[in-house]
């Protein structure tokens, strides 16, 4: 009798096993949902929508987009990280997500590289070293003289404490021994707003904003933070190029990541499908033209690269003094 049901115990672990197998096999066979941290209209919602149609068309799956905002994306995250670990719940995150916020929140209810799998890279975002059109300063090494003349007179503005429009410039004022006063308010509207008015004089935004008012006129735009020009603003040198911080490389990015266990075949089959409309050249056009680089990294290849990129975003969150709880 006993060897009867250990017989039958193993035939339905064995039937399971190909169920489960089975399932993996036809994935996608139902929608999925893109989660995003933040309000609808933003830069993350931009690429999420840019994504979403080719992603359906290479899955052969509906593919929605789902607004959890909240808490500098923190509520986003733990929809997603108690999600079931099943490929069709994921994660479009930027960097304050995924390596800012844990060096900031000192109780943050999740840790990347535990609760999450990640799944692709699929953008980077360099932001650009703007002034208001009245300081005295049209080059990167000018402004720095003229900041290093009038201590703690230049002002600069943020999103808010602890995002990457705050740390850039605490790294850059690092770089370059600066002292500059930091200006928090609640999001970037306000802070440009007030940039352009000469309320403060300084500030780290993102490409788009920034490329289409430095045409006008409104800011100039010193640098840009990446290693390489941005195409978005030709003419306006990287900070390595101006000798002003040596190795200067700080850009933001996106990727998706899904809850963690999600099964490899899984994971493999979504990064390979975020590989296929990357490589499309309208999508990568149409990307570049929001201001971030196509920039892929499959599932292996982005693990390691949020690992070697959390001890630097930890390091420049400890020295501007920023937590938040």
């Amino acid at each position: 009798m006993k060897t009867l049901k250990t017989l039958l115990a193993v035939s339905l672990i064995g039937l399971g096993c190909l169920h489960s197998a089975a399932a993996q096999g036809t994935f996608p066979n139902k929608p999925l949902r893109i989660v995003v941290g933040f309000p609808a209209g933003g830069p993350l919602d931009q690429h999420a929508r840019l994504l979403t149609d080719r992603l359906q068309a290479v899955l052969g799956q509906p593919v929605t987009v789902d607004y959890k905002s909240g808490a500098g994306g923190i509520v986003g995250a733990q929809d997603v990280m108690k999600s079931p670990a099943d490929g069709y719940t994921l994660m479009l995150a930027n960097t304050g997500v995924m390596v800012i916020n844990p060096g900031l929140y000192s109780k943050l209810p999740y840790s990347t590289l535990k609760d999450f799998v990640p799944i692709a890279r699929t953008a980077m975002q360099p932001l650009a070293l703007l002034v208001n059109p009245n300081v005295k300063a049209q080059t990167l090494p000018e402004f720095v003289s003229y900041a290093k003349a009038n201590p703690g007179k230049v002002n600069y503005g943020s999103a808010g404490n602890g995002g990457i429009s705050h740390l850039v410039p605490e790294m850059f004022k690092s770089a370059t021994g600066l002292f500059m006063v930091h200006i928090p308010y609640r999001g970037s509207a306000p802070a440009f707003t007030d940039l352009m008015a000469g309320q403060v004089q300084f500030m780290a935004e993102s490409i788009p904003q920034a490329a289409q008012y430095h045409k006008q006129g409104k800011v100039r735009a010193l640098a840009v933070t990446s290693r390489e020009r941005n195409s978005a603003l030709p003419d306006v040198p990287t900070v390595i190029e101006t000798k002003m911080a040596k190795d200067f490389d700080v850009v933001g990015f996106y990727g998706f990541l899904a809850p963690a266990g999600t099964p490899k075949p899984v994971v493999d089959k979504l990064s390979d499908a975020f590989k296929q409309v990357l490589s499309q050249s309208d999508v990568r056009n149409r990307m570049i033209s929001q201001g971030a680089d196509p920039a892929f990294l499959g599932a292996d290849d982005f693990a390691k690269f949020l690992g070697s990129e959390m001890p630097k975003w930890a390091t420049a969150v400890q020295k501007s003094g920023a937590k938040l709880d």
